[in-house]
């Protein structure tokens, strides 16, 4: 049951180095991500799956020290495109004809639109558009783990400017957006582990409009 396993999930503060998350549940992870809805179908971010250590120590020294970075069994970095352009979107309009098996002018209205409303705002206004539509899938990722008995830290503790060096994202067109290690909480260590989950109550949270 969904409410189960998000009551389950918490942000790991220590994680168990000796445990590797397995091949097939990373997957079922990535493929989540891969199927998060996006804003016009455009998943203008990509993600990358760093598991090489001496990266990683990179990482976690640009994420202030925090250890789950490491000691995880993976490291998620979200990516979100610096901009959207012509190319891009062109790119996704032409995945969608070559998987739909053509386009038709109800497709091609729609993303002419898009670009005349995307194309003249500002690279840092359209990098924060891409950067919403990431979240959407570090919040699939968040839950596919939890479904998968993986656990996982969100991270935006970090400096994006570093680790867009250490990975070489601005060379791909790309600024980090958050980390999600994923691995498998300690058995001791983690201060946060076995404390009740606390959220706002629904009524505190959520306004009906009749």
């Amino acid at each position: 049951m969904l409410q189960e396993k998000l009551n389950w999930r918490y942000a790991t503060k220590k994680m168990d180095p000796s445990r590797k998350v397995p091949d097939e549940k990373l997957a079922h992870i990535l493929e989540a991500i891969r199927l998060a809805p996006t804003s016009s179908g455009l998943q203008p971010f990509e993600v990358f799956v760093v598991t090489n250590p001496d990266v990683r120590a990179q990482l976690r020294a640009a994420a202030y020290d925090q250890a789950q970075v490491t000691e995880g069994s993976h490291l998620l970095v979200f990516a979100a495109w610096d901009n959207y352009t012509e190319a891009r979107i062109d790119a996704v309009a032409g995945d969608i004809a070559a998987k739909r098996g053509g386009t038709n002018d109800a497709v091609t209205t729609y993303y002419t639109n898009l670009k005349s409303m995307y194309l003249p705002r500002s690279a840092e206004e359209n990098y924060q558009h891409a950067a919403r539509q990431a979240y959407i899938a570090l919040g699939m990722a968040l839950t596919a783990a939890a479904f998968e008995a993986v656990d996982a830290t969100p991270m935006e503790g970090f400096d994006p400017a570093k680790v867009d060096e250490i990975l070489g994202l601005r060379e791909k067109g790309l600024r980090s957006v958050a980390l999600m290690p994923i691995g498998y909480r300690a058995g001791e260590g983690d201060w946060l582990a076995g404390l009740p989950k606390v959220r706002r109550d629904l009524d505190a949270l959520v306004t009906e409009v009749a």
